[in-house]
Protein backbone atom coordinates (compact mmCIF):
# COMPACT_ATOMS: atom_id res chain seq x y z
CA UNK A 1 0.00 0.00 0.00
CA UNK A 2 2.96 2.25 1.16
CA UNK A 3 4.40 1.77 -2.02
CA UNK A 4 1.41 2.15 -3.97
CA UNK A 5 0.76 5.49 -2.62
CA UNK A 6 4.81 6.33 -3.26
CA UNK A 7 4.66 5.42 -6.71
CA UNK A 8 1.05 7.67 -7.35
CA UNK A 9 2.87 10.87 -5.32
CA UNK A 10 6.04 10.53 -7.82
CA UNK A 11 3.54 10.38 -10.83
CA UNK A 12 2.01 13.31 -9.38
CA UNK A 13 4.98 15.08 -8.94
CA UNK A 14 6.00 14.19 -12.68
CA UNK A 15 3.07 15.70 -14.59
CA UNK A 16 3.06 18.57 -12.77
CA UNK A 17 6.53 19.20 -13.39
CA UNK A 18 5.83 18.46 -17.15
CA UNK A 19 2.69 20.56 -16.87
CA UNK A 20 4.92 23.67 -15.22
CA UNK A 21 7.61 23.16 -17.97
CA UNK A 22 4.92 23.29 -20.89
CA UNK A 23 4.16 26.46 -19.59
CA UNK A 24 6.93 27.94 -18.88
CA UNK A 25 8.27 27.04 -22.42
CA UNK A 26 7.07 30.44 -24.04
CA UNK A 27 8.78 32.58 -21.11
CA UNK A 28 11.85 30.52 -21.58
CA UNK A 29 11.74 30.71 -25.34
CA UNK A 30 11.33 34.31 -25.11
CA UNK A 31 14.39 34.24 -22.32
CA UNK A 32 16.79 32.56 -24.19
CA UNK A 33 16.27 35.01 -27.43
CA UNK A 34 16.79 38.02 -26.35
CA UNK A 35 20.42 36.93 -25.37
CA UNK A 36 20.91 35.80 -29.03
CA UNK A 37 22.17 37.41 -32.01
CA UNK A 38 19.92 38.55 -34.54
CA UNK A 39 21.27 35.65 -37.20
CA UNK A 40 21.19 33.14 -34.19
CA UNK A 41 17.21 33.51 -33.80
CA UNK A 42 15.66 30.25 -34.25
CA UNK A 43 18.97 28.24 -33.93
CA UNK A 44 20.55 26.41 -31.12
CA UNK A 45 23.28 28.64 -29.91
CA UNK A 46 25.54 27.51 -27.17
CA UNK A 47 27.06 29.34 -24.29
CA UNK A 48 29.57 31.25 -26.25
CA UNK A 49 27.40 32.80 -28.61
CA UNK A 50 25.10 34.71 -26.17
CA UNK A 51 25.33 38.33 -24.90
CA UNK A 52 23.25 40.82 -22.64
CA UNK A 53 24.00 43.35 -25.95
CA UNK A 54 20.26 43.81 -26.05
CA UNK A 55 19.53 44.97 -22.75
CA UNK A 56 23.05 47.00 -22.91
CA UNK A 57 21.68 48.99 -25.90
CA UNK A 58 18.16 49.72 -23.79
CA UNK A 59 19.86 50.74 -20.70
CA UNK A 60 22.66 52.69 -22.90
CA UNK A 61 20.90 53.98 -25.90
CA UNK A 62 19.35 57.86 -25.03
CA UNK A 63 16.70 57.28 -27.76
CA UNK A 64 14.96 54.37 -25.73
CA UNK A 65 15.53 56.13 -22.58
CA UNK A 66 14.36 53.11 -20.38
CA UNK A 67 15.67 53.59 -17.71
CA UNK A 68 13.53 56.87 -17.19
CA UNK A 69 10.40 54.92 -18.38
CA UNK A 70 11.54 52.09 -15.44
CA UNK A 71 10.94 54.77 -13.49
CA UNK A 72 7.56 55.87 -14.04
CA UNK A 73 6.50 52.71 -13.90
CA UNK A 74 8.14 52.09 -10.38
CA UNK A 75 6.56 54.72 -9.25
CA UNK A 76 2.96 54.53 -10.70
CA UNK A 77 3.24 51.27 -9.99
CA UNK A 78 4.18 51.37 -6.10
CA UNK A 79 1.41 54.37 -5.64
CA UNK A 80 -1.37 52.10 -7.29
CA UNK A 81 -0.51 49.29 -5.09
CA UNK A 82 -0.86 51.63 -1.77
CA UNK A 83 -4.38 53.30 -2.42
CA UNK A 84 -5.50 50.42 -2.95
CA UNK A 85 -3.84 48.79 0.02
CA UNK A 86 -5.31 51.67 1.90
CA UNK A 87 -8.82 52.59 0.38
CA UNK A 88 -9.86 48.74 -0.78
CA UNK A 89 -9.61 47.14 2.98
CA UNK A 90 -11.42 50.17 4.48
CA UNK A 91 -14.59 50.24 2.06
CA UNK A 92 -14.84 46.73 2.59
CA UNK A 93 -14.40 46.70 6.11
CA UNK A 94 -17.05 49.39 6.25
CA UNK A 95 -19.71 47.09 4.00
CA UNK A 96 -19.17 43.77 5.83
CA UNK A 97 -19.62 44.73 9.11
CA UNK A 98 -20.89 48.77 9.68
CA UNK A 99 -23.94 49.88 9.67
CA UNK A 100 -24.98 52.84 7.72
CA UNK A 101 -27.97 54.23 5.33
CA UNK A 102 -27.50 53.35 1.30
CA UNK A 103 -25.02 50.23 2.67
CA UNK A 104 -26.94 47.23 0.42
CA UNK A 105 -27.23 50.06 -2.57
CA UNK A 106 -23.98 50.91 -2.46
CA UNK A 107 -22.36 47.15 -2.30
CA UNK A 108 -24.91 46.01 -5.32
CA UNK A 109 -23.13 48.90 -7.25
CA UNK A 110 -19.90 47.76 -6.64
CA UNK A 111 -21.06 44.49 -7.52
CA UNK A 112 -22.65 46.04 -10.72
CA UNK A 113 -19.23 47.93 -11.66
CA UNK A 114 -17.06 44.65 -12.10
CA UNK A 115 -19.48 43.52 -14.67
CA UNK A 116 -18.83 46.19 -16.60
CA UNK A 117 -15.73 46.42 -19.11
CA UNK A 118 -13.17 49.13 -18.37
CA UNK A 119 -13.58 49.85 -22.67
CA UNK A 120 -16.69 51.27 -21.97
CA UNK A 121 -16.06 54.21 -19.55
CA UNK A 122 -12.55 54.91 -20.92
CA UNK A 123 -13.61 58.35 -22.42
CA UNK A 124 -15.71 59.38 -19.49
CA UNK A 125 -12.56 58.69 -17.33
CA UNK A 126 -10.13 60.39 -20.40
CA UNK A 127 -11.69 63.46 -20.03
CA UNK A 128 -12.42 63.97 -16.58
CA UNK A 129 -8.79 63.43 -16.52
CA UNK A 130 -8.30 66.12 -18.68
CA UNK A 131 -10.23 68.55 -17.77
CA UNK A 132 -8.17 68.29 -14.67
CA UNK A 133 -4.83 68.41 -16.43
CA UNK A 134 -3.79 65.35 -15.48
CA UNK A 135 -2.79 63.75 -19.15
CA UNK A 136 0.87 63.08 -19.24
CA UNK A 137 1.24 63.04 -15.16
CA UNK A 138 1.43 60.75 -12.92
CA UNK A 139 -1.96 62.03 -11.12
CA UNK A 140 -3.61 60.75 -14.30
CA UNK A 141 -2.29 57.23 -13.85
CA UNK A 142 -2.54 56.95 -10.45
CA UNK A 143 -5.91 58.79 -8.71
CA UNK A 144 -8.55 57.16 -10.80
CA UNK A 145 -7.57 53.67 -10.15
CA UNK A 146 -6.49 54.22 -6.22
CA UNK A 147 -9.54 51.30 -5.08
CA UNK A 148 -10.89 48.41 -7.85
CA UNK A 149 -14.11 47.56 -6.95
CA UNK A 150 -13.14 43.83 -7.71
CA UNK A 151 -10.70 43.73 -4.65
CA UNK A 152 -12.91 45.90 -2.74
CA UNK A 153 -15.11 42.88 -3.47
CA UNK A 154 -12.84 40.32 -2.17
CA UNK A 155 -12.05 41.89 1.14
CA UNK A 156 -15.69 42.50 1.71
CA UNK A 157 -16.29 38.36 1.45
CA UNK A 158 -12.60 37.64 3.44
CA UNK A 159 -14.12 40.58 5.95
CA UNK A 160 -17.54 38.75 6.62
CA UNK A 161 -16.08 35.75 8.11
CA UNK A 162 -14.06 37.24 10.57
CA UNK A 163 -16.68 37.35 14.31
CA UNK A 164 -18.53 39.93 15.46
CA UNK A 165 -17.07 39.30 18.74
CA UNK A 166 -13.38 40.30 17.89
CA UNK A 167 -14.35 43.78 17.01
CA UNK A 168 -16.62 43.90 19.86
CA UNK A 169 -13.80 42.71 22.60
CA UNK A 170 -11.79 45.64 20.93
CA UNK A 171 -14.27 48.34 21.37
CA UNK A 172 -15.01 47.22 24.84
CA UNK A 173 -10.98 47.53 25.31
CA UNK A 174 -11.64 51.30 24.50
CA UNK A 175 -10.48 51.18 20.71
CA UNK A 176 -12.81 53.06 18.12
CA UNK A 177 -14.16 51.26 14.97
CA UNK A 178 -11.23 52.05 13.09
CA UNK A 179 -8.64 51.36 15.90
CA UNK A 180 -10.75 47.91 15.79
CA UNK A 181 -10.06 48.07 12.38
CA UNK A 182 -6.22 48.33 11.98
CA UNK A 183 -5.09 47.01 14.68
CA UNK A 184 -7.53 43.98 14.86
CA UNK A 185 -8.91 43.15 11.18
CA UNK A 186 -6.48 44.67 8.66
CA UNK A 187 -3.85 42.05 10.18
CA UNK A 188 -6.21 39.14 9.89
CA UNK A 189 -6.28 40.06 6.01
CA UNK A 190 -2.78 39.84 5.52
CA UNK A 191 -3.61 37.00 2.96
CA UNK A 192 -5.80 38.60 0.89
CA UNK A 193 -3.79 41.84 1.18
CA UNK A 194 -1.22 40.28 -0.21
CA UNK A 195 -3.53 38.46 -3.25
CA UNK A 196 -4.63 41.57 -4.15
CA UNK A 197 -1.06 43.34 -4.19
CA UNK A 198 -0.42 41.08 -6.50
CA UNK A 199 -2.47 41.26 -8.83
CA UNK A 200 -2.47 45.40 -8.59
CA UNK A 201 1.15 44.76 -9.42
CA UNK A 202 0.59 42.77 -12.52
CA UNK A 203 -2.36 44.78 -13.87
CA UNK A 204 -0.72 48.21 -13.21
CA UNK A 205 2.88 47.28 -14.57
CA UNK A 206 1.61 45.14 -17.20
CA UNK A 207 -0.92 47.97 -18.41
CA UNK A 208 -1.01 49.45 -21.72
CA UNK A 209 -4.32 50.43 -22.60
CA UNK A 210 -4.73 53.47 -19.92
CA UNK A 211 -0.99 55.02 -20.27
CA UNK A 212 -1.21 54.57 -23.92
CA UNK A 213 -4.39 56.59 -23.96
CA UNK A 214 -2.98 59.36 -21.00
CA UNK A 215 0.31 60.14 -22.30
CA UNK A 216 1.48 61.14 -25.01
CA UNK A 217 5.07 62.60 -23.98
CA UNK A 218 7.76 59.86 -24.34
CA UNK A 219 9.47 61.07 -20.90
CA UNK A 220 6.21 60.19 -19.32
CA UNK A 221 5.77 56.54 -21.09
CA UNK A 222 6.03 53.55 -18.50
CA UNK A 223 8.02 50.73 -19.70
CA UNK A 224 5.04 48.86 -21.66
CA UNK A 225 4.18 51.69 -23.57
CA UNK A 226 8.21 52.77 -24.09
CA UNK A 227 8.90 49.24 -25.19
CA UNK A 228 6.15 49.13 -27.52
CA UNK A 229 7.02 52.45 -29.43
CA UNK A 230 10.36 50.61 -29.62
CA UNK A 231 9.10 47.41 -31.07
CA UNK A 232 7.45 49.27 -33.74
CA UNK A 233 10.60 50.50 -34.97
CA UNK A 234 12.77 47.37 -34.66
CA UNK A 235 9.98 44.88 -35.36
CA UNK A 236 12.50 42.99 -37.46
CA UNK A 237 15.09 42.64 -34.53
CA UNK A 238 13.60 39.58 -32.56
CA UNK A 239 15.91 39.26 -29.65
CA UNK A 240 15.63 43.08 -28.97
CA UNK A 241 12.08 42.66 -29.00
CA UNK A 242 12.16 39.25 -26.84
CA UNK A 243 14.76 41.49 -24.75
CA UNK A 244 12.08 43.99 -23.88
CA UNK A 245 8.99 41.40 -23.04
CA UNK A 246 11.73 39.97 -20.57
CA UNK A 247 11.84 43.24 -18.91
CA UNK A 248 8.25 43.99 -18.03
CA UNK A 249 7.75 40.12 -17.29
CA UNK A 250 10.58 39.45 -14.68
CA UNK A 251 9.45 41.70 -12.31
CA UNK A 252 5.73 40.10 -11.90
CA UNK A 253 7.27 36.64 -12.05
CA UNK A 254 9.63 37.60 -9.13
CA UNK A 255 6.77 39.67 -7.11
CA UNK A 256 4.57 36.53 -7.57
CA UNK A 257 7.06 33.88 -6.54
CA UNK A 258 7.94 35.93 -3.18
CA UNK A 259 3.86 35.81 -2.27
CA UNK A 260 2.97 33.11 -4.15
CA UNK A 261 2.40 31.10 -1.06
CA UNK A 262 0.41 34.19 0.94
CA UNK A 263 -1.43 34.85 -2.35
CA UNK A 264 -3.12 30.55 -2.70
CA UNK A 265 -3.84 31.42 0.73
CA UNK A 266 -6.10 34.72 0.13
CA UNK A 267 -7.64 33.20 -3.64
CA UNK A 268 -8.70 30.26 -1.13
CA UNK A 269 -10.08 33.06 2.04
CA UNK A 270 -11.65 35.37 0.06
CA UNK A 271 -13.62 34.21 -3.08
CA UNK A 272 -16.77 31.85 -1.38
CA UNK A 273 -17.65 33.18 1.71
CA UNK A 274 -20.48 36.11 2.88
Amino acid sequence: MTSRKSLTLIGNYALLIVLGLLFALPFLYTLYTSVLHLEDVNKWAGLSKWSFANYQLFFTNDAYNVPKWLVNTIVITALVILGNFIINPMVGFALAKLDFPGKNLIYWIVVASMMVPYHMILIPVYVNVAHLGWLNSVLGLTVPFLYQCLYIFMLRQFFMSIPNEFIEAARIDGLTKMGAFWRIVFPLAKSSLITMSILAFSGTWNSYLIPSTFTSDPAKYVLVVGLNSVKDQFFENTPLIMSGVVLTTLPILIFFFIFQKQYIEGISSSGVKG
